[in-house]
């Protein structure tokens, strides 16, 4: 399963979603949908800008973990 960290790096800068949208100008439920790992998908464009904003590489930002035990 892939882990996204948005949470945390927003977080750690104090940021709300609003303000990643704002800075950014991606779409408030693009960034909502990041931030609770709830995304199927995301586009080249958005994690150019999160990088970007950030200042962090793709794999700062998602990370690939084992699937829990059911």
């Amino acid at each position: 399963m892939i882990k996204c960290h948005l949470s945390k790096f927003m977080g750690e800068r104090k940021l709300r979603v609003a303000d990643v949208a704002r800075l950014t100008g991606l779409h408030r439920n693009t960034i909502t949908l990041l931030y609770d790992e709830t995304a199927a998908r995301v586009d080249m464009e958005t994690l150019d800008k999160l990088c970007e904003l950030f200042g962090c590489n793709v794999g700062d930002l998602f990370e690939k973990v084992a699937e829990p035990e059911a």
